[in-house]
C-alpha cells in the first residue's frame, strides 16, 4: 500500500509535498527549480548551471564558510544538480535539523549573495569541469550526439553550456537569472522522512511564507521538426579507445511510447530505474540481454549500455558500445543496428516481456531506498510531470502489452536515428 503524500500551497505559490516515514529518525528536504537548461538562450548556456553553483556560496545571513557548518556537524549530507528540466538542491539529517535545512533552502531561495570575486573565481572553476568533461571521449561524443539530433529544441544545449558563453556571461546575468527563476512560485519544496506533516508543514509556512512570489518568465520552446534522415557525427581526436552511439528521438515521460521503450530497452540492454540521482552512470548492459550477447559475447565490443531518461518533453533514447580493440566501429555498427532490425522486425517474446517487467519493477524498489531517494523521485516527477505520474510507474509498465512493444521498436527507423562515432587517433 502505497504511504499517502499530503500536498499543498502557500499564498506565494510554492508547492509543499509532505512524506512521513517513520523507520529512521531522519528527514530529506529538496528545493526543486523549474530552471533546466532548456531555457537557456543563445548566449546564457550553461547559466542554470552555473547558477547552482553560486547558490552554495553563502546568502544574506549564512556566510559562505559557514554553509557547510550547518548541516555537517549533524551528520547530514546535502549536495544539488542541473540538468535539462530542473534544477534542485538536498539536505539530509537527523529529524530535528528539518529547521535547518529549511532555513538553508529559504536563504538559498531569497538571498543569494552573488559577490563579483564568486562569480569569476566560479568561472574558472565551471571551465575547467567543461574542459574535463570533454577529455573523456564516452562523454564528448553524447554532447555531439545530442547536438546534432536536436535541431531546434533547447535539449541540444550541453547544461554545462558552450565555452563562449561561459567565458563572456556576466555577473548581472548569473543574478538576473537567478531572481528571475528563484520564486516560490517556480518550485516545489518536498519532505519525507520522520516527520510530523502539520508540524512540517508550519515549519515550511514560517521559513518560506514571507517570500514574496514574482513572475516566471513565459517559456516559448521551438518544438523540434521530425526527423527525416539519419545523421552523422564523427569525432576523430587523440585515444585509444572507439566508442559508437545511436540515438533515437525518444517520447517524453507523459507520452504513450514511453514506459513501452523503457521495457523494450529492458530486454535490449537490461532493466535500469527511473532514479537520475542515484544512477547518473548508466549501467553495463546485463549478461542475458539481447545487444550484450550480440555484441559483448561476441567479442564486438568490451560493453554495451542504453540510456532511457524521463524528460518533460521528447528526448533521446541512446544505445553506446565501446568497441573492442582491433575492432572497426563500422562492424560493430552493423551488428548493433542488426539487432535492433531484427526486434523492430519480429517483436519480442512473452517471456522476455514478463521478464523485463519483473526486473523494472524491481529497479522501482531499489530507487526508492532511502527517504533520500524517496524525496528526490516526488521531486523530479512533480517538476517534470506531476506526483501522480511517479505513483502509477508500477501499473504504467504493468499495462506494457507485445503491441505497444512493437510500436516502440518500429521507431527503430534510419530516419529517426543519429550515430556518432568516436575513431581514436595516435598522437
Amino acid at each position: 500500500m502505497a504511504v499517502p503524500v499530503t500536498q499543498a500551497a502557500l499564498a506565494n505559490g510554492l508547492k509543499v509535498l509532505v512524506q512521513e516515514e517513520h523507520t529512521a529518525p531522519l528527514a530529506s528536504v529538496w528545493c526543486w527549480y523549474k530552471a533546466g537548461s532548456k531555457l537557456e538562450r543563445p548566449g546564457l548556456t550553461g547559466v542554470s548551471h552555473w547558477v547552482e553553483h553560486m547558490n552554495f556560496k553563502g546568502t544574506t545571513n549564512i556566510p559562505r564558510d559557514q554553509v557547510k557548518g550547518i548541516i555537517e556537524p549533524v551528520g547530514g549530507s546535502w549536495n544539488g544538480y542541473t540538468w535539462i528540466d530542473q534544477t534542485t538542491y538536498f539536505e539530509t539529517a537527523t529529524r530535528d535539523a528539518l529547521d535547518r535545512m529549511l532555513f538553508i533552502e529559504a536563504e538559498r531561495m531569497a538571498s543569494c549573495l552573488y559577490h563579483p570575486d564568486d562569480c569569476e573565481s566560479e568561472r574558472t572553476v565551471i571551465i575547467s569541469e567543461l574542459q574535463g568533461g570533454e577529455n573523456d571521449p564516452d562523454q564528448f561524443l553524447d554532447q555531439e550526439v545530442t547536438a546534432t539530433a536536436f535541431k531546434a529544441h533547447t535539449y541540444r544545449h550541453p547544461t554545462i553550456g558552450w565555452l563562449s558563453d561561459l567565458q563572456t556571461m556576466t555577473r548581472d546575468d548569473l543574478y538576473g537569472y537567478y531572481r528571475r527563476h528563484y520564486v516560490p512560485n517556480n518550485a516545489t519544496l518536498v519532505i519525507v522522512g520522520d516527520v510530523d506533516t502539520e508540524d512540517a508543514l508550519e515549519r515550511v509556512q514560517h521559513h518560506f511564507g514571507g517570500i514574496p512570489s514574482g513572475e516566471v518568465p513565459a517559456r516559448h520552446l521551438t518544438a523540434e521538426p521530425e526527423q527525416t534522415g539519419e545523421r552523422r557525427v564523427t569525432v576523430r581526436r587523440e585515444g585509444t579507445t572507439a566508442y559508437l552511439k545511436i540515438a533515437y528521438h525518444a517520447p517524453a515521460i507523459g507520452d504513450a511510447g514511453f514506459f513501452p521503450l523503457l521495457v523494450l530497452d529492458a530486454v535490449l540492454t537490461g532493466a535500469k530505474g527511473l532514479n537520475l540521482w542515484s544512477s547518473f552512470r548508466v549501467p553495463p548492459a546485463q549478461r542475458r540481454a539481447r545487444l550484450y550477447r550480440a555484441l559483448v559475447e561476441r567479442g564486438l565490443a568490451s560493453a554495451v549500455s542504453g540510456a532511457l531518461l524521463p524528460t518533460q518533453e521528447p528526448f533521446l533514447y541512446t544505445l553506446s558500445a565501446t568497441a573492442t580493440e582491433g575492432v572497426a566501429l563500422a562492424a560493430v555498427e552493423g551488428a548493433l543496428l542488426a539487432a535492433l532490425e531484427e526486434v523492430r522486425r519480429d517483436g519480442i517474446a512473452d517471456a522476455e516481456l514478463a521478464k523485463a517487467k519483473q526486473q523494472l519493477r524491481a529497479r522501482l524498489v531499489f530507487d526508492n531506498d532511502s527517504i533520500t531517494n524517496i524525496a528526490h523521485q516526488l521531486g523530479y516527477f512533480e517538476t517534470i510531470a506531476g506526483v501522480d505520474t511517479y505513483r502509477t510507474l508500477g501499473r504504467s509498465i504493468a499495462a506494457v502489452t507485445l503491441d505497444a512493444v512493437a510500436a516502440a521498436a518500429s521507431t527503430f527507423n534510419a530516419a529517426n536515428r543519429t550515430i556518432g562515432w568516436f575513431d581514436p587517433v595516435t598522437a
